[in-house]
């Protein structure tokens, strides 16, 4: 099965993603990652203002299959959640590039160590 993969980001070999717009960075899971998780239920994301360190865990989500954490891909301070996700955290199924974005973090710097659209395709 092919997965969508998004040319517009970089990936973490966790399989979340980073989108940089205006100097905030949007973060979230892959189609390759939601699928695996199957039919998701909760999503546990950091308050505004919190910290998030690189390849630290900064959130959960659980399925009906299992509960996985969320690992920052660039150090930085929580800027938004996605509330939506707490009354309807299947937007992650539904829309994981879209509705179903888990944070914006303002970075303390470039990410590092992130793959372009075609490494992660070739990691898949």
């Amino acid at each position: 099965m092919g997965f969508d993969v998004r040319d517009d980001r970089r990936y973490a070999e966790s399989h979340e993603w980073a989108a940089e717009r205006n100097g905030v960075v949007r973060l979230g899971i892959t189609d390759f990652a939601q699928d695996e998780l199957g039919d998701i239920v909760f999503v546990d994301l950091p308050s505004t203002g919190e910290q998030v360190e690189t390849d630290a865990p900064f959130g959960v989500v659980e399925s009906i299959k299992a509960v996985s954490d969320l690992y920052a891909p660039l150090d930085g301070t929580v800027v938004a959640t996605n509330e939506d996700l707490d009354d309807r955290p299947e937007l992650v199924n539904e829309d994981p590039f879209g509705d179903g974005w888990m944070v914006e973090v303002d970075p303390d710097g470039a990410p590092e160590n992130l793959l372009t659209p075609d490494e992660y395709r070739e990691g898949l």
